[in-house]
């Protein structure tokens, strides 16, 4: 374990230093898709394909933003629901249910995961929440709680009466008190500290499950839960809050910045069979390696602005991460395959809105090393891709 993280330490503070793509020689590896493999029933449609994942089964879950999100005026509240959906297809595409019809949590799908034991765990970056799912389809547990206590438009009953939410409204984001949320219901941002209680350094966040724009989940052997918190860049939590199985809070680690160990937009999470944590540090460029308690083992950098990132199983482990173009482009876009420890085997595609191209990757399924599930935002779709890797 030590050598490989000493290998891993080494491999990573050589990208670091300026080891660049073609430096490394990064070969291309071929690949087909299928862009047409989910098929949903007539009266249904597909959104914004935020999060993607398989179980055991190979049955195939999205979550996706669609459908018209609702809201309800309050004397001093605005309730927000209904702006996502969570589908399941069998293995060969064929729709099977819709999960979570109306649930309270259900605004702006951020992802899902699927854990060894088949559970569903939903993260939804509008409500804040991560919500677990058994593989029936009921929610068995609810991490964080919904900001709904936001003010409510000028002139409305009850407007202007009462508190700032639990430190998550107010002016903070530079849309003032009593501007309407943004598009899906996504909640305002953080102040400095994250919240209720004595203020911390800015995205330190509070301790518990107070979360601010939740971008994605992870479990160690053990079970414990692991939150990326923070998907704001320049405002709100910057974190990584860990919990034990049965949802007890234990700590959180990280603040905003650029230094190891702090966060600057965080995009998704993974573990590996050593229990060693990759984070997304999308808005620092690289990802963050740490132990279970939260110490910094390493950064990888070189594969552009991360955002999906997933590990395989299996006894050799890789890594698969996106530099997604953002909405405003069609650059970048590729996918790279590495081991643990930084290297690049390959990468493959680029940005592009026709099958084979992707458009703002926001999640990637490796169940299989070779057989990949994408789901892309600007593109409205997932595609099942397989790798033909050089032998």
């Amino acid at each position: 374990m030590m050598k490989r993280l000493f290998r891993l330490s080494v491999a990573a503070a050589a990208l670091a230093f300026g080891a660049s793509l073609a430096a490394q020689n990064v070969p291309e590896i071929a690949y087909d898709a299928n862009a047409d493999l989910l098929k949903l029933p007539e009266s249904i449609h597909m959104g914004e394909a935020a999060g993607v994942a398989t179980n055991s089964k190979g049955h195939v879950f999205v979550y996706t933003r669609t459908g018209a999100a609702h809201a309800t005026l309050g004397t001093s509240r605005t309730f927000y629901k209904a702006g996502s959906r969570l589908f399941e297809f069998d293995q060969t595409g064929k729709f099977i249910r819709e999960i979570g019809v109306g649930v309270y949590g259900f605004n702006s799908a951020q992802g899902v995961r699927v854990d060894p034991q088949d559970n569903i765990w939903v993260v939804d970056q509008g409500s804040t929440q991560v919500i677990k799912f058994d593989p029936d389809g009921r929610i068995a547990l609810v991490l964080s709680r919904k900001p709904e206590a936001i003010a409510v438009r000028a002139g409305a009953p009850g407007a202007g009466r009462g508190p700032a939410p639990e430190g998550r409204g107010g002016a903070a984001d530079g849309r003032g008190v009593g501007a309407p949320p943004p598009p899906g219901g996504a909640p305002a941002a953080a102040p400095a500290g994250g919240g209720r209680g004595p203020a911390g350094p800015a995205g330190a966040g509070i301790p518990g499950d107070n979360f601010n724009r939740t971008a994605g989940v992870a479990w160690d052997a053990q079970g414990n839960i692991y939150v990326a918190d923070g998907q704001g860049n320049g405002i709100g939590n910057a974190r990584v809050a860990k919990f034990d199985k049965d949802a007890h809070f234990i700590k959180s680690w990280g603040q905003r910045g650029s230094e190891p160990g702090q966060f600057n937009s965080l995009r998704g999470i993974a573990i590996d069979a050593n229990g060693l944590i990759y984070v997304a540090d999308a808005g620092n460029k690289r990802i963050q390696v740490f132990d279970g308690d939260g110490a910094v083992k390493a950064q990888i950098t070189g594969v552009g602005i991360p955002a999906a990132i997933c590990i395989t199983p299996g006894a050799h482990q890789y890594m698969y991460v996106s530099n997604s173009n953002d909405s405003e482009s069609l650059d970048n876009g590729e996918i790279y395959k590495m081991e643990l420890d930084g290297k690049i085997v390959g990468k493959f595609g680029h940005a592009g809105r026709v099958p084979r191209e992707f458009n703002m990757v926001n999640a990637i399924d490796c169940r299989s090393e070779n057989e990949l599930f994408v789901g892309e935002l600007a593109s409205w779709r997932v595609q099942k891709l397989t790798l033909h890797p050089a032998k």
